[in-house]
């Protein structure tokens, strides 16, 4: 029954139906077969109202609003507009510079929003004209922009990482209950911006390796076509002005998370009132942005807090049917132990990142298979790392990574879809290669928050 149910979820969800209403309507009128048939006990469903209040009362999931209200903020204000336009300026004269500047505001834009659709929609009406008009091959052009703008998965703060902090938190509390450790320890989000940080940076690394190597070895696939500016204190002003107000929010969030001065929730109150700021500064903050900011807040949130209402009632219906127990003995049986476990789960994830949200893979996937895999003594900042990298591949690769479907929506009728999805293979590649690196190297996810919270490696 509770493969079937699974199976059955997957279907309509595949249907387009609303996704909170897929999961929890379908997991309703399993557990009403379940008692027609006497294969599924009631208590199950009476555990439902705790699940909903630890919901509502989770100060964690309070980051959620607020870092979407300050991701929508940023990008009526501009800021991502004149940070590109500086970069440009700043670095347009180098062979591949404008490849390199749109990474480096997408990896800022990242790290101010976290909010990916915003991120590759902004930089897809943005820079794409531009790098079309100074001859970028379209493919090259649209890679960037994709790879770029899902940098907001990785790169803190991230609402995916918000979400996976606390699934993680507690799976590994449960696999430890599991255990027989009755004073678990605890993992935070902290530790998980702490942990990405790392991995996310050399991401970016590795692509501008690739688009300076691409620059010198193909140079006509990315002409050196900009007249170098003429640099002097204004120009550098000017680059100051643009860069100081995103890095600013940036260390007040992040700095103030890592370094303990606050939690997550309390930063992203930090964040939050930074763009509005921000925003004042620009002269875009009055009433029709803020109902326009309001508004795309209340949606999303709605969103997500709807999705967690029906995963939580699957969640407790799959239980009812033994589908921990199924899972658990389905991942103790493949070949390879631990690292044969990790590999199957993310080779899942991989595949369902082609067709559902990564809300939905979060709140329905993760609190199946979390505390088993957690259970089987491996690090959960690392293995939350790996799923939020594994989540930003899933959003790359066609047929249906949503990155792809955000750029199309956006692009001139001329870009076609042929080659948005040529663009960003080289990207996949770079994203497979970190993965690698840090399956095979966890201190990169976990030296960090071992160094600021002692936390083990």
């Amino acid at each position: 029954m509770a493969l079937w149910l699974f199976a059955a979820v997957f279907i309509v969800l595949l249907s387009g139906f609303p996704v909170a209403f897929a999961l929890s309507g379908t997991a309703l009128a399993f557990a009403g077969l379940g008692l027609w048939l006497e294969v599924f006990d009631v208590a199950f469903l009476n555990a439902l109202p705790n699940r909903l209040y630890g919901i509502m009362t989770n100060e964690t999931l309070i980051a959620v609003p607020l870092f979407v209200f300050m991701g929508v903020m940023l990008e009526r204000s501009k800021v991502a507009e004149s940070l590109l336009e500086s970069m440009t300026d700043l670095l347009g004269s180098l062979k591949g510079g404008l490849g390199i500047a749109v990474t480096l505001v997408g990896m800022l834009m990242a790290a101010s929003t976290g909010i990916v659709g915003a991120t590759v929609v902004t930089m897809g009406l943005l820079s794409l004209p531009t790098m079309l008009r100074r001859n970028y091959d379209p493919a090259i052009a649209c890679g960037t922009i994709c790879a770029s703008g899902t940098l907001g998965q990785i790169i803190p703060p991230s609402i995916v990482l918000v979400l996976l902090g606390d699934i993680i938190s507690t799976a590994y509390q449960q696999a430890q209950l599991d255990n027989g450790i009755f004073a678990p320890e605890t993992v935070s989000v902290g530790d998980l911006f702490a942990g990405a940080l790392i991995p996310g940076l050399s991401l970016v690394v590795l692509y501008l390796i690739y688009i300076a190597a691409l620059a010198l070895f193909k140079p006509g696939l990315m002409p050196l076509t900009v007249q170098p500016v003429e640099r002097d204190w204004r120009f550098y002003g000017k680059v100051l002005s643009s860069l100081t107000p995103p890095l600013a929010l940036i260390v007040s969030v992040l700095g103030s998370i890592i370094g303990g001065l606050a939690t997550p929730t309390e930063a992203a109150s930090v964040g939050a009132v930074g763009a509005i700021i921000l925003a004042i500064v620009k002269g875009e903050f009055n009433l029709q942005q803020i109902r326009y900011v309001v508004q795309n807040t209340t949606q999303v949130t709605s969103m997500v807090f709807m999705i967690l209402m029906g995963a939580a009632l699957f969640s407790l219906v799959f239980r009812g049917f033994g589908g921990d127990e199924l899972i658990v003995s389905l991942l103790s049986d493949l070949p390879g132990g631990k690292f044969g476990a990790v590999f199957c789960v993310m080779l899942i994830m991989f595949l369902l990142g082609f067709m559902l949200d990564f809300i939905e893979i979060i709140f329905v996937i993760v609190p199946i298979v979390g505390p088993v895999l957690l259970a089987m003594d491996i690090n959960p900042v690392w293995l939350g790392v790996m799923m939020a990298l594994n989540l930003q591949t899933s959003f790359l690769t066609p047929p249906f990574g949503f990155a792809l479907f955000y750029l199309r929506g956006v692009a001139p009728p001329e870009i076609t879809t042929l080659q948005i999805y040529k663009g960003v293979i080289p990207f996949i590649a770079i994203q497979i290669l970190m993965l690698a690196l840090l399956a095979f190297w966890p201190p990169l996810a976990t030296w960090l928050p071992a160094l600021i919270y002692a936390k083990p490696l």
